[in-house]
């Protein structure tokens, strides 16, 4: 280390030492004992000053009141802004292990492990931040191993499925298998100690025959005009476990307990001494693997071999270049995603993905960071990001609920998409919205790693404004979509209330209230009264057909109950409802309510049972409907010649529908008036600001009501004048 590393370390741990000397962690380990094991560890995979130093700042920060100035103003803004940032993510990973049993938002573990691992990435944009965490997790488990206490189940998992995984994509071999080793002898203990066992009774044979097929090789090779690195590959307990599961093995049945690494400068060299061994040893064929002719997808290059020596024992021999072997240990190309698919990941799974694409920046940006901390950089490269860097996690946020769920979000997401993201009653009702426990407005773009509460009432709906894209209230396409579908219910719901309003109507005007409206809803052929309801109040299915079902047409008249008409021989006889029946004396006739024939309206006669002839408009759709049925008892009418001094008056029902305001029955009553019309009767309703009037007037031609319906319409809020 330079003279400014040793500065910088020794001022942090001064300056830290006063807060940490006498506290602990919640794993009684010494904090500070804790912080030196971290440098340590920084130190050996070469890391750089600032972060072995951020080790004691992270520590010291719950006891300063202004942290980030305090440290900006000692040690420089990097220094402050990664012990800051670190802190965070430290209280984020404190929370989501807490709430780890408890997550309701994930129904897959996996998923939620993986989400876990998207936070820790978004939310530590500095890669630093995220190297001193892995060392901080690895000193934490040598201490439950060396103090040989229990360790809490949630800590060794998440030990085992974030942290060691993470490591492994970022290519920090040495933490991500120790990390692994450590958990997994913590969760399985006698399953390690039994690996562990099989592993010592063969280790001084094994490591004896290892370093001297390290020399044959390296001897035979360099005879040959090769110049080879040998290196013995560590197989550990964990790897081990995994591939007896994975492939189903007996520990004698893994073949790479033994395994030896040939490193040369060029292609040609790998072939040269793939022959040696496969000269000097029996190869197995079916474990062979050309990755250098035929690569993986994500670029990784290798010869692999096992071959069997004097004794049939399996030795692994995996021969690379040292380009291909820096790009297997830290570039793009490290085998993290076969080796996290599980017992069926041997078959070449790789990373694909728009997030695997991210993590092989960052591997690029952890070699960045490594040459940095060996010299090769400018003394501050630390204090600039590239713009790989910058963008690396631009789509997305992640969240946290008050029970420390994870909740994915598009990036520029509010409250209101985080609510509906949630549950989407919770985003009906909200109201308001906390983070960190400061109220935000709704349409506030949340930021990585707050705890979001909302703030809802017992009942209510959302605001039309939401919609608006100027406000900003949602980016959430899915959280739209269910605003929308709201207000279309609530639409169908006012739709349904009105048509549920005229069919009652009906059935107490016909005096047919003690009808189920399920039943009529059936009967009409519709699924549900809803369904009904719905389309009258859209005005889709006519109230005629509601009338003619509630108004069956009377049975067959027997022989004896005809009315016996004759032909007269005088002229017709007019009635006193000024109808002249054609060629039958003195009949009786009435004009039909259900339509209220007046002149000049084209009419029609039906013989009704014992009431005489009923006056029907021909195109009144009850006539229509009984004149089907019984064309024998159809009669033709017209309209009689009235008397001098005689003006018979016909009653005319005209439906209004408006804007409710005051004053608006009074003017249209007024329009009647001009118009010399006398309104005898009149039925109102009003719902929501809307008004529905029928009006009965009295006129001797009906020719007369178009003029006073063109002069209705005139009416401010008047939307409609029709005759019933």
């Amino acid at each position: 280390m330079t003279d400014p590393d040793l500065l910088a370390l020794d001022r942090a741990r001064a300056f830290a030492q006063p807060f940490l000397a006498g506290e602990t962690l919640d794993t009684g380990e010494n904090i500070l004992a804790h912080a030196d094991g971290v440098v340590a560890i920084l130190q050996a995979i070469g890391s750089a000053q600032d972060v072995q130093a951020a080790s004691y700042l992270v520590y010291a920060c719950p006891h300063l009141s202004r942290p980030y100035e305090t440290i900006a103003k000692t040690f420089g803004e990097s220094f402050a802004s990664l012990a800051i940032e670190t802190t965070k993510l430290v209280e984020v990973q404190r929370l989501s292990r807490n709430a780890a049993q408890t997550a309701q938002l994930q129904d897959d573990p996996r998923a939620q492990t993986e989400n876990v691992r998207k936070m820790l990435l978004a939310f530590s944009r500095d890669l630093r931040v995220i190297i001193l965490r892995l060392a901080s997790r690895l000193q934490t488990l040598r201490h439950y191993a060396a103090s040989k206490q229990e360790v809490p189940l949630s800590l060794a998992r998440e030990s085992l499925q974030v942290f060691a995984p993470l490591a492994n994509r970022l290519g920090i071999w040495d933490i991500k298998w120790e990390l692994e080793d450590l958990s997994f002898r913590f969760i399985e203990p006698q399953t390690y100690k039994q690996i562990a066992k099989l592993l010592d009774e063969k280790r001084g044979e094994r490591e004896e025959k290892m370093q001297a097929l390290r020399f044959q090789v390296q001897q035979a090779l360099a005879a040959q005009g090769v110049r080879a690195t040998l290196q013995g590959r560590p197989k550990h307990i964990y790897s081990i476990v995994k591939k007896m599961r994975g492939k189903s093995l007996d520990f004698d049945h893994v073949f790479d307990i033994r395994a030896l690494r040939v490193i040369v400068p060029n292609v040609a060299d790998c072939y040269e001494a793939l022959s040696w061994v496969h000269s000097h040893y029996a190869p197995i064929t079916t474990e062979f693997d050309d990755y250098i002719a035929k690569p993986k997808q994500n670029g990784y290059q290798s010869l692999h071999t096992v071959v069997r020596d004097e004794q049939a024992s399996p030795i692994e021999v995996q021969i690379r270049t040292q380009a291909m072997h820096d790009h297997a240990e830290h570039g793009v190309a490290a085998h993290w995603a076969y080796k996290e698919a599980g017992a069926k990941g041997y078959a070449g799974v790789t990373a694909s993905s728009d997030y695997d694409a991210k993590i092989a920046v960052l591997r690029q940006l952890l070699a960045w960071e490594r040459e940095l901390a060996s010299g090769s950089g400018q003394a501050n490269a630390h204090n600039a990001k590239s713009p790989q860097e910058e963008a690396l996690f631009d789509d997305r946020i992640y969240v946290l609920t008050p029970d420390a769920a994870i909740v994915e979000l598009p990036r520029g997401a509010t409250p209101i998409d985080f609510a509906y993201s949630v549950h989407t009653n919770l985003g009906h009702r909200c109201r308001g919205a906390k983070a960190d426990g400061v109220m935000l407005p709704l349409n506030t773009a949340l930021q990585n790693g707050q705890t979001v509460e909302i703030t809802t009432v017992k009942e209510g709906g959302p605001s039309r404004d939401w919609l608006n894209l100027e406000l900003g209230f949602m980016v959430s396409p899915r959280a739209r979509a269910k605003v929308r579908a709201w207000f279309n219910a609530q639409i169908t719901h006012e739709n349904a209330v009105k048509g549920r309003e005229a069919v009652e109507k009906i059935l107490q005007r016909e005096g047919k209230t003690a009808l189920k409206l399920e039943d009529l809803a059936n009967d009409l052929g519709f699924k549900s009264s809803e369904a009904l309801f719905e389309l009258v109040g859209k005005d889709e299915y006519s109230l005629r057909n509601i009338e003619v079902f509630l108004r069956p047409p009377e049975p067959a008249m027997q022989a004896d109950d005809f009315v016996l008409l004759k032909k007269s021989k005088n002229k017709p006889k007019q009635t006193t409802s000024g109808v002249l029946v054609v060629g039958v004396d003195s009949l009786l006739t009435q004009l039909a309510r259900c339509c209220r024939p007046a002149p000049p309206d084209a009419i029609s006669g039906f013989v009704t049972r014992g009431k005489g002839v009923s006056i029907h408009r021909q195109d009144c759709s009850n006539f229509k409907a009984v004149a089907t049925k019984h064309a024998e008892r159809v009669i033709e009418v017209r309209w009689g010649q009235q008397k001098a001094g005689q003006t018979l008056m016909y009653p005319v029902q005209v439906a209004v529908e408006a804007v409710d305001r005051q004053g608006l029955l009074r003017d249209i009553s007024e329009v009647f008036a001009k118009e010399k019309m006398n309104v005898i009767g009149v039925q109102t309703q009003s719902s929501k600001g809307a008004a529905w009037m029928t009006f009965t007037v009295e006129l001797a031609d009906a020719a007369m009501l178009q003029r006073a319906l063109v002069a209705v319409i005139t009416v401010p809020g008047v939307g409609q004048a029709r005759r019933i």
